[in-house]
């Protein structure tokens, strides 16, 4: 009925995932327990693979509207729409959102119903890049449970947040912040992780509680980009374009770890030293992300979606599946379609894709077939 979604802003994939050895007390322990408990009890993981540029705006793009946008939204910051776009939140019931002016706007500006889409910021004054960045989400987490003070019994915000389909979006900038001030390998990123994962808990804790363990809610946490040792992210370095994929409850497939000593599918070199090795590891690109949250909760693909429906994180019938799949695959070949006519119409001397327009590839064939 419901979809939450946390993005850790500046959070490559290795920093959550491996072991930390904390060298005051000599031990070795998680920064994430609580994420990490989920993802070996109740979670479908993996690496999400972002796409230069890896920045903040086009990275929340790609995985809530499920494309890579265009290069020149750079000529507006990255923060507003050069031209609008359709995406999980417009094709919600209802999303509330929390967190920072440069990326909560342009989805709420994007809405083709403005009211669909609530905000709730801090102030542009308020992202000091100087001090710790923690602060930044510590605002999120406290304006949430302001949030659900509101929502009292009877209340129309009550009513509103038990209708189905709706989302909500909670921005987490203060691990991209301490990265930038600070370098990832740093006490200010990883505490802010530590941080994060509590602040989680919190509000898991919340939801649950709010909905009387229901049943009927669906967690996403990921990341719109990493970070470099140099604390700078934009380019296609591997700590850059490698961010975490995290998601439980109503929907998602839970994990079938193997005995100990043998390696589950998915795993590699980078994945080797994280001792997950018995849990299943299904990497996505970061556009799949949008088809995965509208499959949970049964809304339309975004209009511009060309990701991939991800069918190993679903725990749902093999009839929901296949229909998700014609779907999400009817979606994207609309896209082609229309691109089609387009270049028919402008380019003296066309040429159809040939591989599409083979007698028996024609997608109306392949279709029927499907359909048979």
């Amino acid at each position: 009925k419901r979809l939450v979604l946390f993005v850790a802003d500046g959070l490559r994939a290795d920093k959550i995932y491996e072991p930390y050895h904390n060298e005051t007390s000599g031990k070795t322990e998680e920064l994430a327990p609580f994420l990490l408990n989920k993802l070996r009890t109740e979670a479908s993981w993996g690496v999400s693979h972002t796409r230069v540029p890896t920045e903040s705006r086009p990275g929340h793009v790609a995985a809530i509207a499920g494309f890579y946008e265009d290069v020149s939204a750079v000529t507006k910051g990255w923060k507003m729409n050069p031209v609008e776009f359709d995406s999980v939140f417009n094709e919600s019931r209802h999303t509330w959102s929390f967190g920072s002016p440069d990326i909560l706007p342009m989805f709420a500006h994007g809405a083709s119903d403005r009211s669909r889409v609530d905000t709730y910021m801090y102030t542009s004054e308020f992202e000091d890049f100087s001090g710790n960045g923690d602060r930044l989400d510590t605002w999120v987490f406290d304006e949430a449970e302001k949030f659900f003070a509101r929502a009292t019994a009877g209340s129309a915000l009550h009513t509103q947040m038990h209708e189905d389909q709706v989302v909500f979006f909670f921005h987490l900038l203060g691990i991209d912040t301490n990265g930038h001030g600070f370098k990832p390998y740093s006490q200010e990123y990883l505490g802010n992780i530590r941080h994060v994962d509590r602040g989680i808990r919190r509000l898991v804790d919340h939801f649950e509680e709010f909905y009387g363990n229901d049943g009927q809610t669906a967690f996403v946490f990921t990341a719109d980009h990493g970070m470099n040792d140099r604390g700078a992210h934009g380019d296609g370095h591997p700590d850059n374009t490698r961010t975490p994929l995290i998601a439980w409850g109503a929907g998602v497939a839970k994990p079938a770890p193997l005995a100990a000593g043998q390696t589950a599918p998915g795993h590699d070199g980078f994945s080797q030293p994280w001792g997950l090795g018995s849990y299943e590891r299904k990497d996505v690109n970061q556009a799949d992300i949008a088809p995965l949250m509208t499959s949970l909760i049964g809304l339309n693909y975004p209009l511009n979606s060309v990701g991939t429906l991800p069918l190993a994180y679903l725990d749902t019938s093999r009839k929901y599946r296949a229909h998700s799949a014609l779907a999400n695959a009817l979606q994207v070949l609309e896209q082609y379609r229309v691109k089609h006519d387009q270049k028919q119409h402008t380019e003296m001397f066309f040429k159809p894709y040939a591989p599409m327009h083979q007698p028996t590839n024609m997608p109306e064939h392949m279709l029927a077939r499907i359909q048979q």
